[in-house]
């Protein structure tokens, strides 16, 4: 075969509505370790001057025993782990609800995560598009889960996807 003739597989595009399927669970295929730095930049970009983020000194003084990873850090990696699955073709984040962080993340620790497909429905008031709910859960590297939520995409469907 030359290259002329060689055929041209297309990468991973994510889900489209008509991909999602209720009761579907996505491990999803990366993990992200948090660095120091990471939680440092956080806080500073988000105001968060906490001590128990910062101070390892207080830290050091306090059940956990060193700095914890800024919560709403945490709920962005995660987050960002389930793009590529779920919302690689959202037309919109509409919210998340329902937020538990269920154990304490630390410099050095590797999230990980996974979604399950709560509802799915096309819009009223959109054409081409629709609904995904979903539940994620973080877990760390020992596979204890670290933060559940529930998060609902406005998603296209393949035939009304940009470009399309």
């Amino acid at each position: 075969m030359t290259d002329e003739t060689r055929p041209v597989i297309r990468g991973w595009e994510g889900r489209f509505l008509e991909d999602f399927t209720v009761g579907d669970v996505y491990e999803h295929a990366h993990g992200r370790t948090i660095s120091e730095t990471d939680n440092t930049w956080f806080a500073l970009l988000t105001n968060n001057p906490h001590d128990v983020h910062s101070n390892a000194d207080y830290a050091s003084r306090t059940e956990f025993g060193k700095p914890l990873v800024v919560s709403t850090l945490t709920l962005a990696i995660v987050t960002g782990l389930s793009v590529p699955d779920v919302s690689q073709n959202a037309v919109a984040n509409l919210g998340w609800d329902d937020v538990k962080l269920t154990a304490p993340v630390f410099a050095g620790d590797t999230l990980y995560a996974s979604s399950e497909v709560l509802e799915v429905r096309p819009s009223k008031s959109r054409p081409g598009q629709g609904l995904v709910r979903v539940r994620t859960t973080g877990r760390n590297q020992r596979g204890e889960p670290v933060i559940t939520y529930e998060r609902t995409v406005l998603v296209y469907t393949r035939a009304a996807r940009p470009g399309a």
